[in-house]
């Protein structure tokens, strides 16, 4: 309906969404583009990025809205590449991507469809007949950030939603929605008096060795690949039944997003009929990377081109 969209990630609203409608998704690093204009809900981990057709319109979207900016101290002022070219530059040879063990062997609800897994594997051997050296390794379980995140975000959400006090913004706190609400009153709990240490000072600590795995992890590989989303997407309003059901389908994303990490999302085959994306993760302002290899992918498949076939639509 549009040649590319901006969206913003906090655990996963890029590549998620990516995911389940067909497409591409590319969130940048922590920082790589400013944040300014967005109401903040975790101030520690939002990062906006484009939703796109190809990986190639990512990568011209990208050039446009990375850099530093005075309004955001927390962008970053290192250069801004020309991502296009990185694309026609970028080669197989050499490239190490591993394959997180904890990624496909879940135990967290809905657990990875079995689905899923085949085509994620299929596209591993895509890669590998392109000339990636595929490693097997051992990450921390991806379940643990679920706790991680559901902390720092709600603490976060809670602080970042205080300004909004009906003086300067407006419409006060109580216009929020129901969701925005509960969030508020979790992250108010867990930055109290008497539960901060036990719940936003752990969570930091936990988010600290997610961190020093992933560092440890890119001393072996130059990507990390994986499942974006354990499941096809849902019927609607089944996420009424679950208070979390966001963090359970971000939960491959959460990691590298606690981490600041660049993620990209692409389409690599059907599952019932729905789409199925693969993620690939890499050092900090390692965008090249995840451009470069998403792209090869498309440039020799043809899932960013194919639809799924709705039963019973008229278009």
């Amino acid at each position: 309906m549009c040649i590319f969209a901006l969206g913003s990630e906090t655990a996963g609203s890029i590549r998620g969404p990516a995911s389940w409608c067909g497409i591409t998704g590319l969130k940048p690093t922590y920082g790589r583009v400013s944040r300014y204009g967005l109401i903040a809900m975790a101030s520690s981990t939002d990062s906006p990025g484009p939703l796109t057709k190809t990986v190639e319109d990512s990568a011209l979207i990208l050039s446009v809205i990375s850099g530093i900016d005075p309004f955001d101290a927390t962008s970053s002022p290192k250069p801004i590449l020309d991502y296009e070219k990185e694309l026609k530059s970028f080669s197989f040879e050499g490239i190490k991507i591993g394959t997180p063990k904890s990624y496909f062997e879940i135990d967290t609800k809905p657990g990875l469809q079995n689905g899923v897994k085949i085509q994620v594997n299929k596209a591993i051997k895509t890669l590998e007949k392109l000339g990636a050296e595929i490693i097997e390794m051992d990450l921390i379980s991806p379940k643990y950030s679920i706790a991680v995140y559901t902390i720092l975000q709600r603490s976060e959400v809670s602080s970042n939603l205080a300004r909004f006090d009906g003086i300067r913004y407006g419409k006060p706190r109580s216009s929020f929605g129901f969701e925005a609400k509960k969030r508020m009153i979790l992250g108010a709990y867990a930055l109290s008096s008497g539960y901060y240490d036990e719940y936003y000072a752990k969570a930091q600590k936990g988010r600290t060795l997610i961190i020093e795995d992933f560092n440890k992890a890119f001393e072996e590989v130059d990507l990390i690949v994986g499942p974006t989303y354990p499941c096809i997407a849902t019927k609607i309003g089944e996420s009424d039944n679950s208070s979390m059901f966001g963090e359970l389908m971000d939960v491959f994303q959460e990691p590298s997003s606690i981490a600041g990490l660049p993620g990209i999302s692409i389409p690599c085959g059907f599952y019932e009929d729905m789409p199925v994306g693969i993620q690939f993760i890499a050092p900090h302002m390692s965008e090249p990377k995840v451009l470069g290899v998403s792209n090869a992918f498309q440039q020799n498949t043809k899932f960013h081109l194919s639809f799924p076939e709705i039963k019973g639509a008229k278009i």
